[in-house]
């Protein structure tokens, strides 16, 4: 192993009760005197230096992954799950790609182990963005070790968010006054007004242990869901109109159908993610209650946490299926318009048709090649007849008006 690897290949932090957390710039080779480690790597990192890394969680946590727990961290395709030994706990959860782009880890695949749809994406944009990656983390008593894709963001956005803090519990310190606002926040300056007004200014909480660094993380990734179904709502309503749409000629189904089958795949991405968080909830009850009231407290915290995440998943899923429906009820409208569009055109040709049939009947009769035929004699005759043709055609004409069936249906 090199003496010094790629810094965007590993980060390491240390986090300690009652102080800020530090950023390391090489693995710890033994337990911290107080607090914990965070060691976040990517996937080709662990593949490469996997002894290195085996050796380190040893040296701090008397523990090394078991073998297939390895075999899971290094799958980029592997769908969101939990599991667990008496030393450590492992939860893989899928989070979305940036960019709508699929992992340099997964490009091959984009998830849960499907080969990609043969030719260019043709869905919405937003339902390209619908690529995931899988992120694994073991957490450990003094040690969360979490294993990213190469290009992950949500381990640098939310590093980022743990170096700025500044306060080691909401509100600061009891007994002192809270914490000043950081210098370098980037809140809009009329946000900060009104939480000025609104009253004191709480600052963000820092993590009491590994597995709420890990919740943490994990809400950041779906926060990225969340936020990508007011961009899907906004799409399939764009589909909706189209499908809805009178003169609508020409709707590509191929992308339609495309997106109906991305909705469908983040649904089961979701439902994944559901299962896997329940079943963390389900082992956190299982943990022994701590002696003391911090430790009782941090407990109830994590639960709230787990729990806070299967909400926010369950609103996610909660949506993608509406969409589903709505997908779903759009095509079956589009298909009812275009059954009465069709009904509407065959009921005004079969009373335009009704309008000429006497209209036919009475040039047939005078088209006859007998002799002695009433009328064709008469100066008059041609006029007569087409006045009674005349007569008729808009007799007919007035009848089916009243009766609406030369009238269009109700459509904009």
């Amino acid at each position: 192993m090199p003496e010094t690897p790629n810094a965007s290949a590993f980060r390491v932090f240390h986090v300690r009760p009652g102080g800020p957390a530090h950023e390391l710039f090489e693995l710890p080779t033994a337990p911290p005197d107080a607090g914990f480690f965070w060691i976040a790597c990517t996937r080709n990192f662990l593949n490469e230096h996997l002894q290195h890394v085996q050796a380190t969680l040893q040296a701090v946590t008397g523990q090394q992954l078991v073998d297939l727990h390895v075999s899971d961290l290094l799958n980029a395709q592997l769908p969101s799950h939990y599991d667990y030994t008496s030393q450590y706990d492992l939860l893989v959860f899928r989070r979305l790609a940036a960019n709508g782009q699929q992992s340099s880890d997964s490009a091959t695949a984009p998830a849960d182990g499907e080969p990609p749809p043969p030719g260019p994406f043709k869905g919405t944009p937003t339902l390209r963005r619908i690529r995931t990656g899988a992120v694994g983390f073991v957490v450990f008593d003094p040690l969360l070790f979490s294993v990213h894709p190469d290009d992950c963001t949500v381990r640098e956005a939310y590093a980022a968010r743990l170096l700025a803090l500044k306060t080691p519990v909401a509100g600061g310190v009891p007994g002192q006054p809270p914490a000043a606002e950081a210098p370098n926040s980037k809140l809009p300056q009329e946000t900060r007004q009104r939480d000025l007004r609104a009253g004191p200014i709480t600052a963000p909480r820092m993590p009491t242990s590994p597995a709420d660094v890990m919740l943490r993380v994990v809400n950041l990734i779906v926060d990225g869901y969340l936020d990508l179904r007011r961009e899907l709502s906004r799409q399939l309503d764009h589909w909706q109109v189209e499908l809805l749409r009178p003169k609508a000629r020409s709707i590509n189904w191929t992308a339609l159908l495309e997106s109906r089958l991305a909705l469908h795949q983040l649904d089961e991405i979701c439902e994944d993610q559901r299962t896997a968080v329940q079943d963390w909830i389900d082992a956190l009850e299982g943990w022994p209650t701590p002696d003391t009231s911090g430790g009782v407290r941090e407990n109830e915290l994590l639960r709230v946490r787990s729990r806070d995440v299967l909400e926010h998943i369950e609103r996610v899923v909660h949506h993608v299926r509406r969409l589903e429906q709505s997908a779903e009820t759009a095509v079956q409208m589009h298909f009812s318009l275009q059954s009465n569009r069709t009904n509407d055109i065959m009921r005004t040709l079969t009373a335009l048709t009704a309008v000429f049939l006497p209209l036919n009947l009475i040039a047939g009769i005078f088209g006859m090649n007998f002799e002695f035929t009433p009328f064709v004699h008469l100066k008059e005759g041609f006029w007569w007849a087409l006045s009674a043709m005349l007569l008729i055609a808009l007799a007919l004409i007035l009848l089916f008006w009243r009766k609406r069936y030369l009238a269009r249906t109700g459509q904009s």
